[in-house]
C-alpha cells in the first residue's frame, strides 16, 4: 500500500498506530504527527526510555503485537523489521486499514515542510545531521529534525518544528531514501557499503544518483571525494561542493588543532572568509561534516555566526564517540564506527587524544561485510595499541549461510584476541586496561552493552 494519499487520508486529525514505536527510527515521526493533532497508539516488544517519554506525551503504548492493537486505527506505520505476518499487520490488511512502512511516513513527514534538507552518505550521517539540527536549532530557526542518533539539545532522536526546514537523516539501505524529496540534498561520501544489497559500487552510485536527482534546490556533495564528484556530475540543478580543496565552493582553510584532536578552521564560501570555526568532538573526519552541516544550514538561513555557535556547542550524539564515564582510571567511550574507513578515522582521532593507550573493543557486524571487507578491518585496526573483538552480530544473516568468523579477522591482527561474549570481553578488558587507558567500544549492533557492563563495574 505504498501508493496511498498518505496527506488525503491524513487530512483531519487521525489516529496513527505505529508499530515497533518505541525504535529510534519511529520516534521523530511520532513527535510531528502528534503537533500537527493527530492521536497516536503503538506496540513494542521492549521497553526503553523512547517508550516512557512517548506515554508521557499520551502515547498508549501495548507491549506486545495482538490483532486488537490495530483496531480503531485509520493508519498503521509499522518498521522494515517487522515481518508481513505479524499479527497486527494481518488484522489491519483484514480490516482494510492502509498499512505504510516507515520510510514511506517519513518521506511524507518531510514532505509537511517546505524546505527538507536530506543528509545521505556512507560514512558520517548522524553526525552531520546531528551538526545541522543544532546550528538551526540554536539559531532560533525551530527546525525539525530526524537523527539517527540521540541529540542533546533536543533530548532525543528528533522533533516537531515551527520553521519551514527539517533536517532528515537519509538512509541508503533499502534505497529507502528515494522516498524523499529534498530541497536540499547532502552527499557526504560513497564508500563500499551494503553491497549485499546493491550489489556492486555501480548499484550504490547509481542510488545515490537517483537520491541527488530529487533535489528540487540545491545538491551539497563532497568535491573531495571522487565518488561523489562522479554521482553529481551533469545533474540539472545548482551543485554546491565543499571540502578542503581549492576548487570547493564551502571549504575550510587555515585548518589546525586547537586542542589534541580536535580541529579548527577558517569557514570559506566562493573564496570569502566566513567565520572561524572550532569543534568539539574529534577527528579531522568531523572537519568535512562540519562544512556539510554548515553548507546545508546556510542554504536555510543560518548565519555563518550561528553556524560557528552551533559547532562549538555540538558534543556529538549518541554512539558518536560517547563517553560513558571512567572506572578505576580507564576512560570507557563507544562509537557506532563499522565500516573500515569509519573505524580508522575514529581511532586516529582517539590516538591523537593523549590516552596512554587505546583499546578497540570491536563486533563485526553481518557476515557479509565482515567477509568482503577482511582484510580492510585488519589494516585499520592495528591503530589502536590492543584489539579486543567479539563473535559477529549478523543482524538479518544466518551463520549457516557463511563460513567468515571472528577467528578469520583475528587470526589477521597478531596479539588481538576475541571471546564469544560481550561479558567475556569486559572482564578481559576491565582486568588488562591500565589507568589513563581508553577503551573504545565499536560497531554499529549492541556493542554498547559491553560498554555499559564495564561502567557498571566499578
Amino acid at each position: 500500500m505504498a501508493n496511498i494519499d498518505i496527506g488525503a487520508l491524513l487530512a483531519g486529525p487521525k489516529k496513527v498506530h505505529f508499530i515497533g514505536v518505541g525504535g529510534s527510527g519511529m520516534y521523530p515521526l511520532v513527535q510531528i504527527l502528534l503537533a500537527a493533532g493527530h492521536s497516536i497508539t503503538g506496540s513494542d516488544v521492549n521497553e526503553g526510555e523512547i517508550l516512557d517519554y512517548e506515554r508521557r506525551q499520551g502515547v498508549r503504548v501495548d507491549m506486545g503485537h495482538a490483532a486488537q492493537n490495530v483496531h480503531g486505527a485509520d493508519l498503521v506505520v509499522y518498521s522494515a523489521a517487522i515481518p508481513d505476518n505479524n499479527p497486527e499487520r494481518l488484522e489491519a490488511d483484514s480490516l482494510g486499514i492502509p498499512c505504510v512502512e516507515r520510510s514511506v511516513m517519513l518521506g511524507y513527514v518531510a514532505s509537511l515542510y517546505r524546505r527538507p534538507l536530506c543528509i545521505a552518505g556512507t560514512h558520517g550521517k548522524t553526525t552531520a545531521t546531528g551538526m545541522a539540527a543544532q546550528i538551526l536549532e540554536m539559531a532560533g530557526l525551530d527546525p525539525a529534525a530526524v537523527i539517527g542518533g540521540r541529540l542533546p539539545l533536543i533530548g532525543g532522536y528528533g522533533k516537531s518544528g515551527t520553521g519551514d526546514g527539517i533536517v532528515v537523516e537519509a538512509c541508503e539501505y533499502h534505497n529507502t531514501f528515494l522516498e524523499l524529496r529534498p530541497d536540499t540534498a547532502v552527499l557526504l561520501n560513497v564508500d563500499d557499503d551494503h553491497l549485499e544489497f546493491f550489489g556492486s559500487m555501480a548499484g550504490l552510485k547509481a542510488a545515490f544518483r537517483k537520491f541527488c536527482a530529487l533535489a528540487t534546490g540545491a545538491v551539497i556533495y563532497n568535491g573531495d571525494d571522487a565518488g561523489c564528484r562522479e554521482v553529481v556530475a551533469g545533474l540539472p540543478v545548482a551543485l554546491i561542493s565543499f571540502g578542503l580543496g581549492a576548487g570547493c565552493n564551502v571549504r575550510a582553510v587555515n585548518l589546525r588543532e586547537h586542542r589534541p584532536a580536535l580541529w579548527a578552521f577558517t569557514l570559506q564560501q566562493d573564496g570569502r572568509d566566513l567565520a572561524d570555526i572550532a569543534l568539539a568532538v574529534p577527528g579531522q573526519h568531523n572537519v568535512y561534516n562540519a562544512l556539510a552541516a554548515c553548507a546545508g544550514a546556510l542554504r536555510l538561513g543560518a548565519t555563518a555566526a550561528q553556524c560557528a555557535a552551533g559547532l562549538a556547542a555540538f558534543g556529538g550524539t549518541g554512539r558518536r564517540f560517547e563517553v560513558l564515564g571512567e572506572v578505576n582510571g580507564l576512560t570507557i567511550a563507544d562509537d557506532y564506527a563499522h565500516h573500515p574507513a569509519e573505524l580508522k578515522a575514529v581511532l586516529s582521532a582517539a590516538k591523537g587524544m593523549g590516552y596512554k593507550a587505546v583499546w578497540a573493543v570491536f563486533q563485526p557486524y553481518t557476515y557479509s561485510r565482515t567477509q568482503l571487507l577482511l582484510d580492510d578491518f585488519a589494516a585499520v585496526l592495528p591503530i589502536a595499541d590492543h584489539v579486543v573483538m567479539t563473535a559477529i552480530m549478523g543482524g538479518r544473516e544466518r551463520a549457516e549461510d557463511y563460513t567468515v568468523t571472528t577467528a578469520d579477522l583475528a587470526a589477521r591482527l597478531p596479539g588481538s584476541v576475541w571471546f564469544e561474549t560481550q561479558r567475556a570481553v569486559a572482564d578481559y578488558v576491565l582486568a588488562h586496561a591500565q589507568p589513563g587507558d581508553l577503551v573504545l567500544t565499536l560497531g554499529c549492533g549492541d556493542i554498547y552493552k559491553c560498554a555499559h557492563m564495564m561502567v557498571g563495574d566499578k
